[in-house]
């Protein structure tokens, strides 16, 4: 009996050993990539087209950065964070508003509402890019701020809503009929009640919803023409169309972009996966 319970923890422990080779192994794979963007970034031009690109330069140089920002960097990375954070405050605080509606109104018209919602989610960006430059031409918001945060707003309303939509509807009734009880009207339980109970998927599509606006490449194409306005994405193509040939300099400007991305999960991971799990456990409930 002994034997046995010894021969399993022996397997046990192989089983872990060999799992845990197996992730190590997968994490150098997954972001190698990501280590020789960051290696590449460290090159001199002449040391990335002769030497050895896979492995650390010998002699790391910050000038690939220092010439980024100065070529006006900055303003674009405000640009993106300007756009980006008005962008998802105004998607989550109109969702969660309409959302709660939707659930709270059980009409034929917040059903039509819901589908029609339901049916922009089929409609792809690129079909409606010649009408949204039309729209935002004409309303004198071409080439600004406001030019990009509206559509940016308006496409990320569908997919907030049918998320935020499903969360809502798991919320017991009794704690509605509470807060009535209390004295609280319409506002009052939104304030109190659902917003609280709503952080958890509020933080899912706030981190889902600034990584598309982030990245977004065709509104800033479209929808401006100055260089004071264009935003990360746009600006990076068209430094890399004034340094082809420097990619040391390409590669340190997609490291500055990507940087508040990376930084931003690593600082919300955990409250993100805590979020994400209390959610699906009060979806179980």
């Amino acid at each position: 009996m002994t034997t046995t319970i010894e021969s399993g923890r022996t397997a046990a422990v192989i089983t872990r050993i060999v799992v845990a080779l197996l992730a190590i192994l997968w994490l150098l794979f997954s972001f190698y990539p990501v280590f020789y963007i960051l290696f590449s970034s460290f090159h001199e031009q002449q040391g990335f087209l002769l030497g050895n690109v896979w492995l650390p330069p010998e002699h790391p140089t910050f000038k690939n950065y220092l010439d980024i920002l100065g070529a006006g960097f900055v303003r674009y990375f405000l640009n993106s964070v300007i756009v980006s954070v008005t962008s998802v405050v105004c998607i989550a605080a109109f969702s969660l508003s309409a959302s709660y509606v939707l659930v709270k109104v059980t009409t034929r018209l917040s059903r039509t509402i819901f589908n029609i919602l339901l049916i922009a989610l089929a409609i792809p960006l690129q079909s409606l890019i010649i009408p949204i430059y039309i729209m935002v031409y004409h309303a004198g918001l071409y080439n600004t701020y406001g030019g990009l945060i509206l559509p940016s707003i308006a496409f990320g309303l569908p997919l907030t809503i049918l998320i935020l939509v499903n969360f809502l509807r798991d919320i017991p009734t009794e704690l509605y009929q509470a807060m009535e009880i209390d004295g609280l009207d319409e506002y009052g339980m939104l304030i109190h009640l659902v917003v609280p109970l709503s952080v958890p998927a509020l933080v899912a599509v706030a981190v889902y919803q600034f990584i598309n606006v982030w990245n977004n490449f065709l509104f800033p194409l479209v929808l401006t023409e100055s260089a004071n306005m264009r935003l990360l994405p746009l600006a990076i193509v068209n430094f890399e169309g004034l340094h082809s040939i420097d990619v040391p300099g390409v590669m340190a400007t997609v490291i500055l972009s990507a940087l508040p991305l990376i930084v931003g999960y690593v600082a919300a991971r955990r409250s993100l996966l805590r979020s994400l799990a209390s959610g699906f456990a009060g979806g179980g409930r």
